[in-house]
């Protein structure tokens, strides 16, 4: 889920806003604005009750925020990097950028995020009971007794023993321990996330269709979430345990075509698009043969025509300090987030400074569709066979 605001960092880690949240936002005020609290507490002005639904929504919202806080915090002092949180409409995602090193490091970071959004409900209810006891507004109590409840609810609700949820991530520490093997893990919570997912869409659509209740559609949006974020995460342990310990080296198309860094754009376009120039991405190269960045089609493109003739191709392409680079042995695994973050979905691949091929999302998904039979190569010994993909994917 890429963040649409930055909102900077908490203790390191950045925080981001997708524009989904103003989903969230706009249903929870409304229903608080327009039906809990006049219903519960009337006779307050109209203004009484948005300004307080608005600020129920972005208190709920920082307490989605300490959740995952929590699970970055955690994550970082078991050795995961963290990427970032971003929050959307249904909650917040931290984005990690590595696996659990093991069970017991799996069920500490899953394990914070429910904890402590079951002691912000605990907290928020003696909060409630302190005002009430003070007899603070009625509409104030009622609004702190919400977040209580929504709290624990989201402690609750992400506990269910299903991926994506942390109760999943819970469930495959465990079967991770018992198994000793982290697919086979992977896969058993995927599978419970799917069925969690089915049963809510299906409860959801029987709401609406049986019981003319619309409300139904938000747990059928939900278990679709489910669903999808549970198959997405079968397929990343699929692809992980395909590639773990292959080397960028056997994956990466060796000795690609490059251009001069002196040539101009026209001399660059009158040699394609056909023959070697059939590409959409050419590493330069400086007079001396060391590669100093790439250039792309689309950065060509963008140049006006009557320009190219006098415009070389070392003013136009991405400097190689925006490029990601990588060494032949590094594992791919560990390229390929960085990879999938690149506006050019390619890589570099450098040996002691000299360019030696490129690598680019195209080329691991080429290795992943290989025939099952064939074997992938260590770093330094013989090859090794090589995982089945399921016809599934």
């Amino acid at each position: 889920m890429d963040e649409t605001l930055s909102l900077g960092r908490i203790a390191g880690v950045r925080i981001g806003l997708h524009w989904s949240v103003l989903v969230i936002i706009s249903l929870v005020t409304v229903a608080l604005a327009h039906g809990r609290f006049p219903a519960a507490h009337p006779g307050h002005s109209a203004f009484a009750y948005w300004a307080l639904a608005v600020l129920t929504a972005v208190v709920f919202l920082v307490s989605l925020l300490a959740h995952e806080l929590a699970h970055a915090v955690v994550a970082r002092r078991n050795g995961v990097q963290v990427e970032g949180i971003t929050l959307w409409m249904l909650g917040g995602a931290a984005r990690l950028r590595d696996e659990a090193p093991s069970p017991a490091a799996e069920f500490r970071i899953a394990g914070v995020g429910p904890l402590t959004s079951l002691l912000a409900g605990a907290a928020l209810g003696g909060i409630a009971v302190g005002l009430n006891a003070l007899h603070t507004s009625g509409l104030v109590v009622e609004a702190v007794t919400w977040l209580a409840a929504i709290n624990v609810l989201l402690a609750v609700f992400n506990a269910l023993p299903a991926a994506p949820l942390d109760g999943g991530r819970l469930l495959r520490a465990y079967l991770w321990h018992r198994t000793g093997d982290r697919l086979r893990a992977t896969r058993g919570a995927t599978a419970a996330g799917r069925v969690l997912g089915w049963f809510m869409v299906l409860s959801g659509f029987a709401d609406v269709l049986f019981a003319g209740d619309l409300a139904g559609l938000w747990p059928a949006l939900i278990g679709w979430f489910l669903i999808t974020a549970a198959t997405a995460e079968a397929r990343q342990a699929q692809i992980r345990g395909l590639l773990d310990g292959v080397p960028v080296g056997p994956v990466m198309t060796p000795d690609p075509v490059t251009v001069q860094a002196t040539a101009t754009l026209t001399d660059f376009l009158a040699e394609g698009p056909f023959g070697p120039y059939r590409h959409s991405a050419f590493p330069v190269l400086a007079a001396d043969g060391s590669v100093v960045g790439l250039l792309t089609v689309r950065r060509v493109d963008a140049t006006p025509a009557q320009a190219r003739a006098h415009t070389t191709v070392h003013e136009v392409m991405r400097p190689l300090g925006e490029v990601v680079t990588a060494t032949p042995e590094e594992p791919v695994l560990d390229l390929l987030p960085r990879l999938e973050e690149s506006p050019t979905r390619r890589a570099l691949v450098l040996d002691r400074g000299r360019l030696v091929g490129i690598l680019t999302v195209a080329d691991i998904t080429r290795a992943l569709a290989w025939p099952t039979t064939a074997t992938r190569p260590g770093p330094d010994g013989p090859p090794e066979h090589r995982p089945e993909l399921s016809k599934e994917t």
